[in-house]
C-alpha cells in the first residue's frame, strides 16, 4: 500500500467539509423530516457548521495554496465551536447547569396573537430526541469535537511531511 505524500492533507480537507455537511444534513431531516424544530442553543451550533462548510468548500477550492490549508483550519475552528457549544447544550439538557433564559422568536405576519400562539415552543432544556440517554446536543459534541482535533491533528502530519 502507497500513501501519497499529501494523503493526510486530503483526509483532512474531506473531514473539513465532510462532517459539518453530514452534521447540517442531520439537522435539517430532524427539523424538516421529523419535526423537531431547532431551539435557539440548537441554532448556535448549526452557525459553527455553517461557517465550517463554507471554509471547507474554499479549502477544496484553493487546493494547493497555503491559504487552502488555513481555510481547512478555519473549518475545523467552526466544527470544534459547534461541539463545545453542543457540549454546553447537552449540560443544560442535563440541567447541569442554567441555560439562556430569553426565547427568540420570527417575523409574525397577519394576527400577531394568533402566529404566537401557534408558534412550537421550543425549549432549551428539554431534549427533542435522545438516543441512548444522548441528545442531538450531546451527539453534535461527541463527534465534532474529536472530529475537529483529527483535522487538526492531520494538517500537523501533512505539514511534518512537508506536504
Amino acid at each position: 500500500m502507497t500513501t501519497r505524500p499529501n494523503g493526510s492533507l486530503e483526509l483532512a480537507r474531506m473531514l473539513a467539509l465532510g462532517v459539518p455537511l453530514v452534521a447540517m444534513a442531520t439537522a435539517l431531516v430532524a427539523q424538516y423530516g421529523f419535526g423537531l424544530p431547532p431551539c435557539e442553543m440548537c441554532w448556535w451550533q448549526r452557525y459553527g457548521h455553517i461557517a465550517a462548510i463554507a471554509f471547507g468548500l474554499l479549502g477544496f477550492i484553493l487546493r494547493g495554496s497555503p491559504l487552502g490549508r488555513v481555510m481547512i483550519a478555519l473549518a475545523a475552528l467552526g466544527i470544534f465551536a459547534s461541539g463545545v457549544i453542543g457540549a454546553y447544550h447537552a449540560g443544560v439538557e442535563y440541567h447541569w447547569w442554567e441555560g439562556v433564559t430569553t426565547c427568540s422568536s420570527t417575523k409574525i405576519e397577519g394576527d400577531p396573537l394568533a402566529a404566537i400562539m401557534a408558534a412550537p415552543l421550543v425549549r432549551c432544556d428539554v431534549p427533542a430526541w435522545t438516543m441512548m440517554g444522548l441528545s442531538m446536543a450531546g451527539l453534535n459534541f461527541l463527534f465534532s469535537v474529536p472530529a475537529a482535533l483529527a483535522i487538526v491533528g492531520l494538517l500537523s502530519k501533512a505539514r511534518a511531511k512537508g506536504a
